[in-house]
């Protein structure tokens, strides 16, 4: 049964998902941050059509384009998921420029001294969007200059020409209502960080425990395998002097072996789910704690895991090779040795590479178990495939693939 569950391709598992995470709220905020702003460009609308022959054409146009155009993009954006920082960045650098440039862009004071400039109704989303677009401490920097800004416009005649009481009232206003944003959804954000964080040590200490009770029911069996089969033939061959007894304990001996062959591709009871970054640091480690320079890196593999076990079988073979690599590689000028994780088309790739002496694999001898036990047999016990690909002079390239595709051609391609 273990053999026929290791031949299977296991299908991949998915990570559990959080009730809330940072990801999923920042897809929320995103798309209330477009709805909420096309809500307050209608509001600004008129007024912009109102005020629009007191200013200078190409300005008015200008700006009318940046910011309206910039809460279409902040709204495409959100319900996108893709770049939707930039686009609040440009959101809130139009309207810091449209603020400063304001009173140069007006032709006629009287018509905007009857009514707010039509940018007031506007500030709220320009803060709100400085939130997505920047760090924190530059989005409160913007949340104070500018309101301040709004608040020295209006004092201009351009801007109204209103008491310093009035542009005080004006910019406090918006002060906070911008100031309850930024920390509403910086409070939120924490939240759901604290969430994943919790939610990750959780899944890890999970792991930890089902892989160390894993280890401990494997010593034991592996303890009786030893006592009940090994040391049994052991004592069985010392004693063998009659043709009988040779014969009783090689058979012994072929016993003993299929017990061990059995218990290492015995399915474990660990089904937690790795995460490849992980997996990655892991091998990173192990390669310092061997003495060996590998140039570690990997492609594609956040928010991609793959279980336990198999994990442990890729981390102990790709060190093996590593450690191979060290000692068979030899002393070739300009040596390199690699380690990269790779996740494409639902399947994790390890490759363990150098530009070592490299040797023949059909011609090894059956002795050099570190290739055909402790890596290809190893990977192929889970259910992954391992490629070993080197030449005499050529170095060596072995690949770690889980799960293993349906031939070998197209791994070897």
């Amino acid at each position: 049964m273990a053999a026929e569950a290791a031949a299977a391709a296991p299908a991949p598992l998915r990570a559990p998902r959080a009730p809330i995470s940072r990801a999923l709220l920042d897809s929320v905020l995103a798309r209330a941050l477009g709805v909420f702003a096309l809500a307050f460009g209608a509001q600004a609308f008129p007024y912009l059509v109102g005020q629009f022959d007191a200013l200078r054409p190409g300005w008015a146009i200008t700006m009318a384009v940046a910011m309206y155009g910039g809460f279409v993009a902040v709204t495409v954006a959100g319900f996108a998921g893709r770049w939707f920082e930039v686009a609040s960045g440009v959101v809130a650098a139009s309207y810091l420029v449209a603020l400063v440039t304001w009173p140069l862009a007006v032709v006629d004071p009287g018509v905007v001294q009857g009514a707010d400039p039509w940018l007031w109704y506007l500030c709220t989303v320009a803060t709100s969007a400085a939130v997505f677009a920047t760090t924190l401490p530059v989005a409160t920097v913007y949340l104070f200059v500018t309101p301040t800004v709004y608040g020295l416009v209006r004092l201009t005649p351009s801007g109204g020409g209103v008491a310093p009481v009035e542009a005080v009232l004006d910019a406090v206003y918006a002060i906070i209502l911008g100031g309850a944003i930024v920390v509403l959804v910086t409070v939120l954000r924490q939240a759901a960080s604290a969430v994943d964080a919790a939610q990750q040590t959780a899944v890890a200490r999970y792991s930890n425990a089902i892989r160390e009770h894993a280890t401990e029911l494997e010593r034991v069996q592996v303890d009786a395998i030893v006592h009940d089969s090994v040391l049994t033939t052991f004592i069985q061959a010392a004693r063998a002097h009659t043709p009988q007894q040779h014969e009783l304990a090689t058979t012994s001996a072929r016993n003993a072996m299929a017990h061990v062959a059995a218990a290492s591709v015995a399915a474990p009871l660990d089904a937690s789910d790795v995460p490849l970054v992980d997996l990655r640091d892991r091998i990173a480690e192990g390669a310092r704690a061997a003495a060996v320079d590998v140039a570690v890196s990997s492609h594609g593999i956040s928010c991609h895991g793959l279980p336990a076990a198999a994990a442990d079988v890729l981390y102990s073979a790709a060190l093996q090779a590593v450690v191979n690599s060290a000692q068979h590689a030899g002393d070739v000028p300009g040596l390199r040795r690699w380690v990269r994780v790779e996740w494409d088309d639902d399947r994790t790739t390890v490759e363990v590479g150098d530009t070592g002496v490299g040797f023949d694999p059909v011609t090894a001898p059956e002795g050099r178990l570190g290739v055909r036990v402790s890596i290809v047999e190893r990977v192929e016990g889970v259910g992954g495939l391992a490629v070993v690909d080197s030449a005499p002079g050529a170095g060596t390239r072995i690949r770690l693939v889980w799960p293993a595709p349906g031939a070998w051609d197209e791994v070897a391609s």
